[in-house]
């Protein structure tokens, strides 16, 4: 139904179209009784002839006018005409661009793609908190203006699955009508689903409920256009569309966009994840995880490192150096023997390095950052303000783990199955669980450089700078004090020995 310049909806007159899409279309008027434009979209038929529609989407709108930010469009009202039976939403009328036209004349600057993100990452921990999904997030539903960022649309655009007795399933059906290929004028669908295809998450496309999740899904999508100015995933048809989004991996935007900060190419990637549970769990992480590459700008990230995964052996043989530099006994002082087969598929890792907070990247002179026996998790020494400590960082999620009471660690090194972390700190060697808990002294370490921890549960260790190494192994049991021919170590929570490797020309420590 379109609606000429004049026409009048309760208090609302009618100027101008702005556009049209699956939802409806969208005028400006005059708001007669306070003077002022607004924008109006009217709702097509199909969505306003059911009256269950019509009370969720007032439901709904009173929520979404509730929504107070800077970065979110206002509504204003919702209401129904009487003469022509139209249902519409009055919302505030904005001067700017969509996000998809700017996106139709090229990739946007990375500082531009950085403040528009997080302006709608914002908008969107604000809505989710209060429980609201978006369900219709696109870069035509952002407008861009000469205060920021608006989302618009918000909660409006809930997608209308095809009953399970008209399709046979909850999950909606696709054509191989062709798609639009500018990314000016995305494909909305009306009728069966409301919503755009290249932008829906694995799940709404499989017919599940959208959730906060969903939202940072599309999230990916949209950031990745804007950094490449290429869809993530594009297609003849519909169905060809959603068979990417359900199969397949976009090119990963190293390749179209090669500046493009590893830190933030990360970021896209996690949001872009096929199950939700690997994506950013809330837009406040994502917000954080964007302010940080912000913040870091052109250095955001370190460059890649190839990471295969080896089965141990049963034999381990662990060299500790006598005679050796400091260095080498601070990357460890000892080399590790593993199997000889390796996967053939070596997968690369982009490691991103940025704490929040006081907190600064690590320091080589206290250890190199780690990572952990299944290469899922990275231990690094952060410097804590006028001290040091150990965070954990998740590689898949991007998440960290302070580990508490860690003040002065240096030389972190793992345990085989990943669970514990070795570390020197008060001229002691100890130990925590990789998650978090109480710390456990293994003995006497006056200046700690270097360990590495069998699968015998033996740590080879050296307890200063000096030339010599020790072996400790760990056995269950009581507390106590144990000697050995220098000295002795402290009271520890697990029975613990430490004996001199001999030392000889051939530096070697024999594990029994």
């Amino acid at each position: 139904m379109r609606l000429s310049p004049g026409t009048k909806l309760g208090p609302y007159e009618v100027e101008s179209a702005i556009g049209a899409g699956g939802m409806g279309e969208v005028y400006r008027a005059r708001d007669t009784r306070l003077e002022r434009a607004v924008a109006i979209k009217v709702l097509p038929h199909h969505l306003s002839s059911s009256s269950d529609l019509r009370a969720r989407l007032e439901r709904e709108a009173r929520a979404i006018s509730s929504l107070q930010h800077p970065n979110i469009c206002v509504l204003h009202d919702v209401g129904h005409d009487q003469e022509s039976g139209t249902d519409y939403l009055v919302m505030e009328y904005l001067e700017g661009e969509t996000l998809a036209k700017r996106i139709s004349k090229g990739a946007l600057s990375v500082e531009q793609v950085l403040k528009v993100s997080i302006e709608v990452a914002d908008a969107l921990d604000k809505a989710h908190k209060q429980g609201l999904v978006h369900r219709d997030l696109k870069p035509g539903n952002v407008m861009l203006t000469k205060s920021g960022a608006k989302l618009m649309d918000f909660g409006l655009a809930k997608p209308q699955m095809l009953s399970a007795s008209a399709s046979g399933t909850g999950a909606p059906t696709f054509t191989a009508a062709a798609t639009a290929s500018s990314p000016a004028t995305p494909l909305t669908a009306a009728g069966s689903i409301v919503g755009t295809y290249q932008y829906m998450s694995p799940e709404q496309i499989e017919g599940k409920e959208a959730d906060a999740r969903s939202d940072i899904f599309a999230f990916g999508a949209m950031l990745y256009e804007m950094a490449s100015g290429k869809r993530a995933f594009e297609g003849k048809s519909q169905l060809s569309v959603a068979s990417a989004i359900l199969e397949k991996d976009p090119e990963p935007i190293s390749s179209l966009q090669p500046l493009i900060p590893p830190a933030l190419s990360r970021v896209i990637s996690t949001c872009l994840q096929k199950d939700p549970e690997a994506r950013f769990q809330t837009a406040h992480d994502l917000k954080l995880q964007l302010q940080w590459v912000a913040e870091a700008g052109s250095q955001a990230g370190v460059p890649a490192v190839v990471v295969g995964r080896r089965r141990m052996q049963q034999k381990v043989l662990w060299a500790a150096a006598a005679g050796i530099s400091v260095l080498a006994v601070a990357l460890g002082g000892v080399a590790v023997y593993y199997r000889a087969q390796v996967r053939a598929a070596e997968r690369p890792l982009r490691v991103d390095l940025l704490f929040s907070g006081e907190r600064a990247p690590m320091s080589t002179d206290n250890g190199a950052a780690l990572l952990s026996p299944d290469a899922s998790r990275l231990v690094v020494v952060v410097i804590n303000g006028n001290t040091t400590m150990l965070v954990v960082r998740n590689l898949s999620t991007g998440e960290t783990t302070d580990l508490a009471g860690t003040e002065g660690a240096s030389f972190p090194f793992w345990s085989p199955d990943g669970r514990s972390i070795g570390f020197f700190a008060g001229s002691n060697l100890k130990h925590i669980p990789a998650g978090g808990g109480p710390i456990q002294i293994v003995c006497d370490a006056p200046d700690g450089r270097g360990g590495a921890w069998s699968e015998k549960g033996v740590i080879i260790f050296a307890p200063t700078s000096a030339n010599r190494s020790r072996r400790s192994p760990m056995v269950a049991g009581r507390p106590r004090p144990s000697r050995n021919r220098r000295g002795r170590c402290g009271r520890i929570a697990i029975r613990t020995s430490c004996r001199e490797a001999r030392h000889s020309s051939t530096p070697r420590a024999t594990l029994r």
